[in-house]
């Protein structure tokens, strides 16, 4: 080989070694100084991989139970307790419910019915009993003119004004979706329990429109209200709504109300 082969001598550079500072080569000796800086820097590495492991196992713990439904059994998070997991327990589990006939929003009768008998659907109780400062069209009627909402599904507060373009911005929302409804049980039933259903304050919520027009006719597995402190609430109003009138579950659905409990030991089933 040539000089410029391997075997060519490495050269040292003048003034400088391998640790940086004049006077030192690769094979002098480091000065205690360095010595320091060397412990220094390995106990600086040492705490940042610490301090990765921590994050890491941190996030795997908070992330692989949502990616993985078998992580998240092995780990517990599909166990709850309380009275609304007990009820979950109870309702029945059909992951591909035999529906022969095509749902129809129209067979509940949503604000068909006047069951108070004080002149005005649904709509306008609900209006009345969930908003604060409520206002009426006409003085001793049920009629709402306006109110404000203290959302529970954004945790905002919203002014309601009746009228052609600002009614929507508060609407009511059915917490168990009448499709979803429909899909677990509701399809086989008479025209009287699909109105009840339909119409029942229970299943009732004046809620953010956007919210709810996001919802759509989602069950608990596709969709949570944003806010995540009334997730508890929410789930176990369904449950509520679910038992009440003997609807099913899904599988998905029930690990998805599962994981959500699991966060709220105890928490009850709404009455009413």
């Amino acid at each position: 080989m040539g000089p410029d082969g391997p075997n060519r001598p490495r050269r040292r550079r003048k003034g400088y070694g391998a640790w940086g500072s004049a006077g030192q080569g690769p094979w002098s000796r480091p000065s205690h100084g360095s010595v320091r800086f060397r412990s220094s820097s390995l106990t600086e590495r040492l705490l940042i991989a610490l301090v990765l492991a921590v994050v890491v196992g941190i996030t795997v713990g908070l992330v692989l139970p949502r990616l993985s439904p078998q992580v998240s059994r092995m780990t517990g998070g599909y166990t709850a307790t309380g009275d609304a997991a007990q009820t979950l327990g109870s309702l029945p589990v059909v992951d591909r419910p035999r529906v022969h006939r095509h749902y129809n929003r129209d067979s509940f009768g949503f604000k068909q019915t006047d069951d108070d008998g004080d002149g005005c659907n649904i709509r306008e109780d609900v209006l009345a009993r969930d908003l604060k400062n409520v206002r009426y069209t006409t003085q001793g009627g049920c009629k709402v003119a306006s109110g404000t909402l203290q959302d529970p599904y954004t945790g905002r507060t919203i002014p309601f004004t009746r009228g052609v373009r600002t009614s929507s911005a508060v609407q009511i929302d059915h917490v168990v979706a009448l499709e979803n409804a429909w899909r677990s049980g509701a399809a086989d039933w008479d025209q009287a329990r699909r109105y009840r259903l339909g119409n029942d304050p229970y299943n009732l919520l004046a809620v953010d429109g956007p919210s709810n027009q996001e919802k759509g006719s989602a069950s608990a597995d596709y969709w949570l209200p944003p806010r995540a402190e009334y997730h508890c609430d929410y789930v176990a109003r369904q449950i509520g709504v679910k038992a009440k009138y003997g609807l099913s579950v899904t599988g998905r659905e029930k690990d998805a109300m599962l994981a959500v409990l699991h966060s709220c030991p105890g928490q009850p089933v709404p009455s009413g």
